[in-house]
């Protein structure tokens, strides 16, 4: 089974800005180390390519999505 890289959009970075978008959160089924914070799409593609991994999105969370009732 291949593993899988999670990761998503920053917030802080605009499109047509030269800064890298993107953050990896975790990584599932790969025994993978990442020492970058924040990394360009391209470079996760090269990354995910290399080791037989799939990039999973994340969604983007709001203020509506946090549920702060009971559990």
């Amino acid at each position: 089974m291949a593993g899988m890289i999670f990761y998503k959009q920053r917030h802080k970075v605009g499109t047509g800005e030269k800064k890298p978008r993107f953050r990896v959160v975790g990584v599932a089924g790969c025994d993978l180390r990442l020492y970058a914070r924040h990394l360009r799409y391209s470079e996760l593609q090269a990354i995910a390519t290399r080791t037989g991994a799939e990039l999973v999105l994340l969604p983007a969370g709001g203020e509506q999505e946090t549920d702060k009732g009971d559990v």
